[in-house]
């Protein structure tokens, strides 16, 4: 049977039998049988045919894998669940994000959303995060071959004198980015152009990439000299990887989120000294990080990034890089003032994984999801929401280590300590 999309449309057992057999391959079930969710039905029930393993639970899932198929997965099978719990209200003061939060993390981790909620009571009693985009530009850099330096040289001269032309290869792709600056870089006849754009309200690496390829053709096709793209990702992006570059000249967003905590709430909220989360801070994220040779100074970044990526639907991988910064602390009288600072955030509220249904939830609630008017607000808005918690969440370990109060917490949260009486 062959059905009017020119599907084969077999049945489930049809199926399954020659996938059993060998015969055919698990990447041909969904034209097979002209239903996504069907061969994730037949993959699970091959992979606990042949492993003795139960997988119900990864059945149980409200996705909809004809939606998802092709556009955010291969060779589904089903689903797996993470806890997703809720830190705040969480006050921010931004330029796009303006009001009180709940921050959705979901996380395994026991400890880390109380350690976020209390951090945001203590902020929001302050006055609130201060939260800037300070910068704000996806990049991808090519790589160049040219026979000589001296070639390598004159192809840059020529790409940054042909900006206006590679801007309008990049309007015949989308829309909705633009291309903001090209920076060079040269070693031996090599040449790197590291592209920065603007994606909306996407995070824009398939925006970013495609553009891209589009540049290295107009190169190729309009070049006078002799110079061919050998890869459209020459990692001096730097895309799922700690880097330097992208810890300097930013990456995505480049997002500050500041508070100055009031002494009593440092005192009464989270039981300790403005000066001995000063110390702390100085001596294990400044001086720790320096001595470990870390790429990066802070306590924490990671736990949140992590957790409001995977509630959210943003590339899990990027936290590799979002997660990069600085946590710094000043003593202000008896209050104490706090910042971090994310060179690098990666997020969009279209696109990607921001499409799944849960994550467009919770992306809704807070008043992110989709699009935003004008274009690429929601994006700014989601990156201000999350340095704030970023900002919460570091003040909070700090203070818990400052007091003395980590193990204890761990203790309680996150080895079963903490449980409901009946």
């Amino acid at each position: 049977m062959v059905s009017s999309s020119g599907r084969e449309g077999k049945s489930v057992e049809e199926a399954l039998e020659p996938l059993l057999r060998g015969e055919i391959s698990h990447s041909r079930l969904e034209k097979l049988l002209g239903n996504a969710n069907e061969a994730a039905m037949v993959r699970r029930l091959y992979l606990e045919r042949v492993t003795g393993a139960s997988l119900s639970g990864v059945a149980s899932t409200i996705l909809d894998f004809e939606e998802l198929y092709g556009r955010n997965i291969e060779n589904p099978i089903g689903a797996v669940q993470i806890p997703v719990g809720v830190a705040g209200p969480l006050k921010v003061v931004g330029d796009y994000a303006r009001g009180e939060y709940y921050i959705p993390l979901a996380t395994t981790e026991g400890a880390l959303v109380a350690s976020v909620n209390r951090g945001a009571k203590a902020i929001t009693l302050s006055g609130g995060a201060r939260a800037r985009v300070i910068k704000d530009g996806m990049t991808r850099a090519p790589l160049l071959w040219t026979p000589s330096v001296s070639e390598a040289s004159r192809l840059s001269e020529w790409v940054l004198s042909r900006i206006e032309d590679l801007r309008g290869v990049v309007s015949s792709v989308t829309r909705h980015g633009r291309l903001v600056e090209i920076q060079p870089y040269i070693i031996g006849n090599l040449v790197w152009l590291r592209l920065s754009f603007k994606t909306g309200d996407a995070m824009g690496m398939n925006m970013v990439t495609i553009s891209s390829d589009r540049i290295c053709k107009f190169i190729e096709e309009n070049y006078g000299g002799e110079a061919r793209c050998v890869a459209l990702s020459g990692n001096m992006c730097s895309d799922k990887k700690p880097a330097i570059i992208n810890r300097i000249l930013g990456r995505g967003k480049y997002v500050v989120a500041e508070a100055l905590v009031k002494a009593g709430v440092v005192r009464d909220v989270l039981k300790t000294t403005a000066e001995m989360i000063h110390f702390v801070n100085t001596a294990k994220n400044l001086l720790g990080s320096a001595a470990a040779g870390s790429n990066s100074y802070n306590a924490h970044f990671a736990n949140i990034i992590a957790a409001v990526f995977i509630a959210t639907g943003q590339d899990a991988a990027q936290v590799v890089e979002s997660s990069m910064g600085f946590t710094w602390t000043e003593v202000r009288g008896e209050d104490l003032y706090i910042s971090v600072t994310l060179p690098s955030l990666e997020v969009g509220t279209v696109g990607g994984g921001t499409r799944l249904p849960t994550q467009r939830e919770l992306l809704s609630l807070l008043g992110v999801a989709g699009g935003g008017d004008p274009p690429g607000v929601n994006a700014l808005k989601l990156a201000e929401i999350i340095a704030s918690a970023v900002l919460a969440g570091e003040l909070n370990l700090l203070a818990a280590i400052a007091a003395g109060h980590l193990a204890r917490a761990h203790e309680m949260l996150g080895r079963g300590g903490l449980r409901i009486k009946g």
